[in-house]
């Protein structure tokens, strides 16, 4: 949690500064925005207002940068000194002056340039004029230059900023951690801001984690990614290690890396509780996904989700990497990543299929994949639709299965449903592998509107219908008719989802399951998600596609539970599932082990009570047949089985 700062008046300050844990008051050269502004004729200025009168010890005069946002004001200490405390007074402003150093940043770094900045403190609070704010800092390393950088858009106007320290080197035992959760801290060269998906900045980038012991420092780049989402006042990330890296213990050692921005989805988890039940399903790659607090040249940005960069590699998709001498035989038949995408059209590599849908293919990359490789993977999709079109739904030799993993498929199509995915066949990730007939569909990816999170569809739970299927969600192309004719024209399907679904339901994928989910990261994200709805003040109006406006945090997280609890009763029903028809177990020992957090009565065919257990049974007493076996507790699935006892 971050330090809540405390307030002292100007006569106690003398004698809180003695305080053993304060230190000494460091002084130094001045540093920081060069140009200041002018408030007499709102123009730049050299002379006025600049960075000397944050360190004038006199309240009545201040710094004011004349840029808005990435500005500051500091000291040269002249050698390294570690920081034990530091403290702040607003601009003596009597409309906002006070709000101007709410969620400032304090940094130290060893650069003049402070391109290794890490953080000392982040304000929480607005000022209050006349008054020092003071917080501690607990942070090891030693640094030579510290600063104050302004919030966004708040000019840096601050009369006054003390520091106070030991000199001394330091150590890396432990740097400041925002939150509980992970830090990212990223300073771009000469601070420049990430513009485009296109230009890589060349940066330093830090993860700082485990209450600061944990600390991963690199040099790489960074530049915005997403589409829609990149035109959100957020803006998501990409960065890329000039090394692999494997932050925070993520399955993948990888270059590339994503930071969500969930500009509209206040809940900051819909992706986390998507990718979870994409795991529940059993699908085979899920991709690596937490929270962590972001930092961009001393500015705090807000609550992110760090992902896997959607790629071919280890612990990521799971094909080969293609080399431009794969053109033939076995070599030339994987693997391959492609994306149903209804801006393929805007990519390099891409094409459109037979029956007009937009297909962006993303690995081999761009600038690697060959003609032939080009040729195989399109020839390849178009085939597997064409089969799916002939209908051909009960020849095993000349049906879309022979080149369509549909146990993947229906895994995809569970998690968009159950999610109420507006764009699950906007966007959709096939890959192949080599040597392997099959196209598997995966992973998933892009939750930010679901759970009820769409104007265009709500109330999802009314539709008598699939919302992937219904003509109200979005589609690529004809990549629904093509979905159509795989879930509700093929007899083999539906019985395949059906067991899927129930298999899901068996193992105890509930309601409950998916609500506890979501209250253990709400519990997580608290710290976080506070200073997140300090920097974008949201929660009382409708953003992207909201279809509501909760008001709270705790509303956001109300409406997605109460969508689930009405999506899983939903779903049974349109399934067809069945807890009373639940899967026969034939048991040819003597024992019976259920869910042990129930209570389960056994019954026989006559319907007559003959035994009650919780968590296991010796069965030896009861004589061969079969027998009926219910639960007691709402949340277990199946609530009722049958056991076949031999």
């Amino acid at each position: 949690m971050t330090p809540r700062p405390y307030l002292l008046s100007i006569a106690m300050m003398a004698a809180a500064a003695t305080g053993a844990s304060a230190a000494q008051k460091l002084t130094g050269t001045p540093i920081g925005t060069s140009i200041s502004v002018d408030y007499s004729t709102g123009e730049a200025s050299t002379t006025i207002n600049t960075i000397s009168n944050a360190f004038d010890g006199n309240l009545d005069t201040y710094f004011a940068s004349y840029d808005r946002s990435y500005t500051w004001v500091g000291l040269d200490l002249g050698e390294k000194h570690v920081i034990t405390r530091v403290g702040w007074s607003p601009r003596n402003d009597l409309l906002v002056g006070e709000a101007r150093v709410k969620l400032a940043m304090f940094e130290g770094a060893n650069s003049p340039d402070f391109i290794d900045a890490v953080p000392l403190h982040l304000t929480t609070e607005n000022g209050k004029i006349g008054t020092y704010s003071y917080a501690d800092v607990d942070c090891s390393r030693g640094f030579r230059y510290v600063r104050y950088v302004g919030p966004s858009d708040a000019r840096c106007n601050v009369a006054e900023i003390v520091f106070y320290g030991e000199k001394g080197e330091g150590d890396d035992s432990h740097l400041h951690q925002i939150t509980n959760l992970p830090t990212v801290i990223i300073n771009t060269l000469n601070a420049e801001e990430p513009y485009d998906k296109e230009h890589n900045i060349i940066s330093t980038i830090k993860i700082i984690s485990k209450n600061g012991s944990d600390i991963l420092e690199a040099d790489g780049e960074t530049r915005l990614r997403g589409n829609n989402s990149i035109t959100h006042p957020k803006k998501p990330y990409r960065i890329k290690f000039n090394k692999k890296q494997r932050p925070l213990d993520a399955p993948a050692k990888a270059k590339k890396w994503t930071l969500i921005n969930n500009y509209g989805d206040k809940t900051l988890m819909r992706n986390m509780i998507a990718f979870d039940i994409a795991r529940q399903a059993g699908m085979e790659y899920v991709p690596y996904i937490q929270p962590v607090d972001v930092i961009l040249n001393g500015e705090y940005k807000g609550c992110y989700q760090l992902c896997d960069q959607i790629e071919v590699g280890e612990g990521r998709v799971p094909v080969n990497e293609m080399e431009t001498t794969d053109n033939e035989g076995d070599a030339l038949t994987g693997g391959y990543l492609i994306e149903v995408d209804a801006y393929a059209s805007s990519e390099l590599s891409w094409f459109q299929s037979q029956k007009g849908i937009p297909v962006t293919i993303k690995s081999p990359d761009d600038d690697k994949i060959t003609a032939q490789q080009k040729t195989y993977i399109t020839d390849y999709f178009n085939r597997m639709e064409s089969l799916a079109y002939s209908r051909y739904f009960d020849d095993p030799l000349r049906g879309y299965r022979t080149m369509l993993d549909t146990n993947s498929f229906l895994q995809h199509f569970i998690v968009g449903e159950v999610s109420g995915n507006t764009d699950t066949y906007w966007s959709t990730y096939m890959y192949k592998k080599r040597g392997d007939a099959l196209l598997y569909v995966g992973p998933v990816w892009d939750f930010d509107i679901a759970f009820e999170n769409d104007k265009r569809t709500y109330p999802i739970n009314s539709l008598s219908n699939y919302l992937s299927l219904s003509g109200i969600s979005s589609a690529a192309g004809s990549m629904r008719t093509l979905a159509t004719l795989i879930v509700s024209y093929d007899k083999a399907t539906k019985k395949e989802l059906s067991d899927l679904w129930s298999k899901m339901r068996r193992n105890g994928f509930s309601e409950k399951y998916l609500c506890d989910f979501i209250d253990h990261w709400a519990a997580e994200m608290d710290a976080s998600q506070r200073l997140n709805f300090m920097r974008w003040d949201i929660l009382n109006q409708a953003v992207h596609e909201n279809p509501q406006v909760a008001g709270s945090y705790d509303g956001e997280i109300a409406w997605v539970k109460n969508y689930i609890n009405q999506r899983i009763p939903w779903m049974d029903n349109m399934i067809g599932y069945d807890p009373a028809s639940a899967d026969e177990i034939s048991l040819d020992g003597n024992t019976l082990t259920l869910n042990d957090q129930a209570s389960w009565t056994i019954y026989n065919a006559a319907g007559q009570k003959v035994a009650s257990m919780q968590g296991s049974l010796s069965t030896a007493s009861l004589l061969p047949g079969i027998y009926i076996v219910r639960g007691t507790a709402p949340d277990v699935r199946p609530l009722t089985t049958k056991i076949a006892i031999k």
